[in-house]
């Protein structure tokens, strides 16, 4: 009798080991699945280099110039304000001193929000009709002045471009206003489709878009700085 209770004693505790002993290796490979989906689910996402928005095409008259009407052109490629802004500032902050204060004719503008961060700071965004010309931004720096640039509308084509930012940064300063530049260049582009018709090379020069080499940086009298061509 106690021979059997010692052999079913011992079996009991061998018994008992197995079952652990599985238990153990079940639970193993429980967590070794459970790893290995963390680190099928959890893969770092792809690094993606930040995309350096497009300069801001301007042409500015430089210090010494008479200032006339304008202080230059700025030719935006769009007409969304928040997105087209910052890169304006970039350029214009260090040259002029921050830029604090914009204000537009809303006639071209179809968003004009109060506010626009730029540059770690915040531009606030007015307009005023009919006191500002439509095709006119005018901006302002706290304590440092006021400027105006002749806004070029951004589907011109880049001889359009070219000319006007030459008229509105000019040596003497354009005797025109904004609009009456923008109107005297659409009588100009007006006559001269009319006198002839455009050669195929031509043709394509115009459906090609803005060219880097649009703008003089100097031609007779005119001094100007030219940004972003």
């Amino acid at each position: 009798m106690e021979n059997t209770e010692g052999i079913s004693h011992t079996g009991f505790h061998a018994g008992s080991f197995s079952v652990r002993d599985e238990t153990r290796v079940a639970a193993k490979a429980a967590r070794r699945r459970v790893r290995i989906m963390s680190a099928t689910l959890h893969q770092p996402l792809p690094h993606h280099e930040p995309v350096a928005a497009p300069a801001a095409r301007l042409a500015l008259k430089t210090e010494g110039t008479s200032r006339g009407l304008l202080d230059g052109a700025w030719w935006p490629r769009s007409r969304d304000l928040l997105s087209e802004l910052p890169a304006l500032t970039d350029v214009l902050d260090p040259l002029w001193g921050r830029i604090t204060r914009i204000a537009v004719n809303p006639k071209y503008w179809p968003v004009i929000p109060h506010e626009i961060p730029v540059g770690g700071h915040v531009v606030k965004v007015g307009w005023f009709t009919p006191e500002i010309d439509p095709h006119k931004l005018l901006l302002l720096s706290y304590g440092t002045g006021r400027w105006d640039l002749l806004v070029i509308p951004p589907e011109t084509g880049a001889e359009s471009a070219a000319r006007l930012m030459a008229a509105a940064s000019d040596y003497d300063g354009s005797p025109l206003t904004a609009s009456a530049l923008i109107a005297a260049d659409e009588t100009r582009r007006a006559v001269s489709a009319a006198d002839r018709p455009l050669e195929p090379d031509e043709a394509g020069k115009y459906e090609g878009g803005p060219s880097s080499e649009a703008v003089p940086a100097q031609t007779g009298r005119v001094s100007r700085l030219i940004i972003g061509m």
